[in-house]
């Protein structure tokens, strides 16, 4: 403090200085003395891969699909190409419970892959819903197929003639409508009276359910076959 009165006095400050605690010269010593000290080598963790058998919780899980009355007669008709893929691919064991009518899927001590059940039902609520064997079984092959059901009803409030109309827009002469869209958007449609079931990805269910609604919503076949051509251009070019 006596310094610095009489440098007041003197009409000069001089700056104050602090050996050895000067905050720049510690830090510099400090990253020369503990660069060594923080450079510590870490091995990242080897862990076994888990089995499959603690995925599944070693728990037999099981999946009932109901049989609709109008498809008995397929479903034993087929039933040996159903089983097959079932029983000799996904390693599911499956039987026809005549009492309930229902197909049931269930997994066993050689089911290897945890969606395997999952992916036996869908396939076998497909058939179900009208779908073939070959179509269906597509699903086992493929991850990325859904199936997409609405009635025509949820698109427009139709009776009588009007709705008979409407689905014969859709299916067209000998079924030349249904089948150019099938082909179009590389999908699967069945009319099972007026509920709509389409099977494809979630690009195409979208391409093929658009062309059906503007179909039951009055547009004539031949614009709706204008905009399938744009839209199929449109994905060989982006493929």
């Amino acid at each position: 403090m006596d310094r610095i009165k009489n440098s007041k006095k003197n009409g000069q400050i001089e700056p104050y200085s602090n050996e050895g605690l000067n905050p720049l010269q510690n830090l510099e010593q400090g990253d020369e003395t503990g660069d060594d000290d923080m450079e510590v080598e870490t091995e990242k963790p080897n862990f076994a891969p888990l089995q499959t058998a603690l995925l599944k919780g070693n728990t037999i899980q099981m999946r009932k699909v109901l049989v609709p009355p109008n498809r008995y007669a397929p479903l034993k008709k087929s039933w040996k190409n159903i089983y097959e893929p079932l029983v000799e691919h996904l390693n599911l064991q499956v039987r026809m419970n005549m009492k309930t009518y229902n197909v049931e899927l269930k997994t066993s001590k050689y089911t290897s892959e945890t969606g395997a059940l999952q992916k036996g039902a869908d396939f076998v609520k497909a058939f179900m819903l009208g779908f073939d064997v070959e179509d269906s079984m597509a699903i086992l092959r493929m991850d990325d197929l859904y199936i997409d059901s609405f009635e025509i009803k949820d698109v427009k409030n139709l009776q009588g003639d009007h709705l008979s109309r409407a689905i014969g827009r859709i299916a067209g002469k000998d079924g030349k409508v249904k089948f150019t869209i099938e082909n179009t958007s590389k999908t699967r449609i069945v009319l099972a009276d007026t509920k709509i079931h389409i099977l494809g990805t979630f690009q195409n269910i979208k391409i093929a359910r658009d062309a059906i609604v503007s179909l039951i919503l009055g547009s004539p076949p031949g614009k709706v076959y204008a905009n399938l051509r744009t839209v199929s251009s449109r994905m060989k070019q982006r493929f």
